[in-house]
């Protein structure tokens, strides 16, 4: 019995210094040349041996070569449409580092964002369209108040989803639905380990309203002004520093930028411009730059072949601002359902992971970034979670030509929406959408009724209604994507949360619940 032991004892000991694939065909080599010598005990011992070793090495097979989990960078840019990069045909400016990202990457054509900031960010956020989780008009939460919050006990959330398979998340930016005064903690119970966070203009305390030249930020030590500092660099310095502090676990960065939101403004690059067109270019050109600083972060430290990068903004460009884009003029977008507010630049990148190069028609909208990122990280959904996005991540590997979607679907924007003595509501039960396929462009009224079809591969400008249209294809594409509307609710849903404490900055009650909605 001691000499099986002792035999034991040798097997682990040559597993541990050996290696288990060479120490597995030692033993198989000994056993055979020696098994007319040994003893059916000491046979038993070696055989267990075998086995050990042998259910090591699956294990081994399994787990330790098993491809690590991506790192993920979103960068979500504030107010920019197609026609301001240069990738997509922009011809007044150039933008080198999102351009780099789409030749070595994947660029969509077909990728639509909400119209305005709220019902975009909330989109994402929830994998939910603004019909669903309420938040269809923009709502400036620290700025109007009302015990209105974006409320994590009612809500999905992304960063909760990848923090529960095991990534390390931060985010850095814009966030506007939570009121850091009154919810200080509020990024943390959004799942994010850390965050630098612009608060928005809280109402009654100035220097809030600064969001690049001494802005006013938020962290987990407080919100204070950063005197003589641009708010930019701010939060990439933050993001990088995160990477390097976390560069051993699977990371979700969330970056939501200030630029190239109004108010103007000259930037470190160019601090000498100024005006309106002057200044726009100056925050498209360094927005472009900090996209391209986080890459080189990357590429320093290591995590550039295994983090995928996704580039895309909140809505088009403010309207005040017309930019050239594959010879035609375009007038910022923002706050409009036609394509130049909603048809998002969307671009993905990842060497050896993501198809480069490529350029894909494959329909998607914001509302796929929570389902496509928790793919990638190997999430599951809570059960409760109802989610009307689907995953494109086998789009983004390459493994697909195409989306699973026949449709995408944008809506809401402005600010028709007000409080009343049960919360904020939508002004309109249904709000007037629009509802897309790759050739089809479907406008859909508040009342519930088709306004215009317009081809989207014909007729760029939007002008030419074809909803009388005779044509078999035309009647075709029409009655699919009417179809649709038929399985969205009857009336659009509120935000959903639970009241917050009164504060001196609320906004009035204005309106009488559900009796003023039209």
């Amino acid at each position: 019995m001691i000499k099986g032991i002792v035999i034991f004892d040798v097997i682990i000991c040559m597993f541990i210094f050996l290696g288990m694939k060479r120490c597995f065909s030692f033993f198989i080599l000994i056993f055979y040349k020696l098994k007319r010598g040994i003893t059916v005990q000491l046979k038993k011992i070696i055989s267990l041996g075998f086995l050990l070793i042998a259910g090591l090495t699956c294990v081994n097979s399994t787990y330790g070569n098993s491809p690590k989990k991506p790192n993920i960078l979103f960068i979500f840019v504030d107010d920019l449409g197609k026609e301001w990069v240069s990738s997509y045909g922009a011809e007044d400016i150039k933008t080198p580092n999102i351009d780099n990202l789409a030749e070595t990457g994947l660029m969509f054509e077909s990728f639509y964002s909400m119209p305005q900031c709220t019902p975009s960010r909330v989109s994402l956020f929830t994998g939910q369209y603004p019909f669903r989780h309420g938040w269809v008009n923009h709502w400036d939460v620290p700025r109007w108040g009302g015990g209105v919050h974006f409320d994590w006990t009612k809500n999905p959330g992304i960063a909760r989803i990848l923090q529960s398979a095991g990534y390390k998340t931060a985010a850095a930016g814009k966030w506007q639905v939570n009121d850091f005064r009154v919810q200080p903690e509020a990024m943390a119970s959004h799942g994010f380990d850390d965050y630098c966070m612009w608060t928005g203009y809280e109402t009654g305390n100035l220097p809030s309203t600064e969001r690049y030249w001494n802005p006013y930020i938020h962290t987990k030590e407080g919100s204070k002004t950063y005197k003589g500092q641009f708010g930019e660099d701010i939060f990439s310095d933050f993001l990088i520093n995160f990477m390097k502090t976390n560069k051993d676990n699977p990371m979700f960065l969330y970056y939501a930028m200030c630029l190239t939101h109004t108010p103007f403004t000259n930037t470190p690059s160019e601090p000498n411009v100024s005006g309106k067109y002057a200044c726009h270019k100056a925050m498209v050109r360094y927005m472009d730059f900090i996209v391209g600083e986080l890459e080189k972060a990357l590429t320093v430290l290591g995590l550039r072949e295994n983090t995928i990068i996704f580039y895309t903004t909140d809505n088009g460009t403010v309207s005040s601002i017309t930019g050239m884009l594959n010879n035609r003029e375009v007038q910022g977008g923002k706050q409009k359902i036609t394509e130049n507010g909603i048809c998002a630049p969307f671009v993905v990148n990842c060497p050896g992971l993501v198809p480069s190069g490529k350029v894909t028609d494959a329909l998607g909208d914001l509302t796929d970034i929570l389902p496509t990122c928790a793919e990638l990280a190997g999430a599951e959904f809570p059960e409760s979670y109802n989610i009307d996005g689907v995953s494109m991540a086998d789009v983004i590997l390459g493994k697909s030509l195409d989306s699973p979607r026949e449709w995408i679907m944008a809506m809401g924007g402005g600010n028709n929406a007000a409080l009343s003595e049960k919360g904020v509501e939508n002004q309109y039960r249904f709000r007037n959408r629009v509802i897309r396929n790759k050739e089809f462009k479907l406008f859909i009224s508040s009342d519930r009724k088709p306004e215009k079809l317009i081809s989207v591969v014909n007729d760029p400008e939007e002008k030419n209604n074809l909803l009388l249209s005779n044509e078999p294809k035309v009647r075709d594409e029409y009655e699919k994507l009417w179809k649709v509307v038929s399985t969205f609710p009857e009336q659009d849903n509120d935000p959903r949360y639970t009241p917050l404490p009164k504060e001196l900055w609320d906004v009035k009650v204005t309106v009488q619940s559900q009796v003023w909605k039209k």
